[in-house]
């Protein structure tokens, strides 16, 4: 036979909690997106915060929030949430150490964007490669090379290594770059070479003329065949460091063909 007032009393009971349940998840609802919007509010009043990381404080602490609320309304039902909570920690430690290498290029994009070693515009050398800073997000750094290539840098390589800032302090600056090159005559034409087209570069300031030097003996027990080490120095705008350094390595680099094929085609010729 049916109880009807045993049925009356659970659908009371499990209503009541279904309505307090509606009740806090929109109320949950509501106070993460205030407290959502309130931050961005807060970190587009100011100029020290890049819009990137407040977008992403600001979803953060909103799941956040929604997360504290999902587990107080399965709490009303009676459903136990230490379990839940230990699985889902456990699972987010997998997921953690599955994407390690991704969420390293998130925490070095943050805080490259709380430290802000660089701004959008500014000329840089890092990780071993040089351009100009077209964007940053929580995962890349976009250069663009004065040849208008493309080069997408992950976050962990950038704040794991030196950064060199051309444009942080305006001015001439003193362009250098060291290499190795054939002692002797061939080495000396290299150099006239370069002197010749950095002379010519309009981006070399006038006033200091371009130079390049002898600064290391690399190998000299060879007669003829010995290798040293050149350093060609100017004066040039803190802009374009970055650009001028990277015309002249491939300038270097095409001499350099030049003179090993010229000489593999006097050994043959002698041969």
């Amino acid at each position: 036979m049916i109880n009807f007032d045993n049925l009356w009393a659970l659908f009371v009971f499990y209503g009541l909690n279904a309505l307090y349940a509606i009740v806090l998840l929109g109320l949950g609802w509501w106070l993460a997106r205030f407290i959502e919007r309130w931050i961005l509010r807060l970190a587009h009043s100011t100029r020290h915060v890049d819009p990137t990381i407040a977008d992403f404080l600001a979803s953060l602490v909103r799941y956040l929030v929604l997360a504290v609320v999902v587990i107080a309304v399965l709490q009303i039902f009676g459903i136990q949430t230490t379990s839940l909570v230990a699985v889902l920690g456990a699972a987010s430690l997998a997921i953690g150490l599955a994407l390690q290498g991704t969420l390293s290029n998130l925490a070095a994009g943050v805080m490259l964007l709380i430290f802000r070693p660089f701004k959008l515009g500014d000329s840089v050398e890092v990780a071993g490669k040089a351009g100009t800073v077209r964007s940053l997000s929580l995962f890349m750094t976009e250069l663009v090379t004065p040849a208008n290539i493309q080069i997408l840098l992950p976050n962990g390589a950038v704040w794991g290594a030196a950064i060199v800032n051309n444009t942080t302090y305006p001015g001439p600056a003193k362009m250098e770059l060291a290499f190795q090159a054939p002692a002797g005559p061939a080495g000396e034409a290299l150099a006239r070479d370069i002197v010749a087209a950095l002379k010519v570069d309009p981006r070399v300031l006038p006033g200091a003329e371009p130079a390049v030097a002898v600064s290391k003996l690399v190998d000299l027990s060879k007669p003829g065949a010995g290798v040293v080490e050149l350093t060609v120095s100017a004066s040039v705008a803190t802009a374009d460091v970055g650009a001028v350094k990277a015309a002249l390595m491939q300038r270097i680099n095409a001499s350099m063909g030049r003179l090993t094929a010229d000489g593999l085609a006097s050994e043959a010729h002698a041969t």
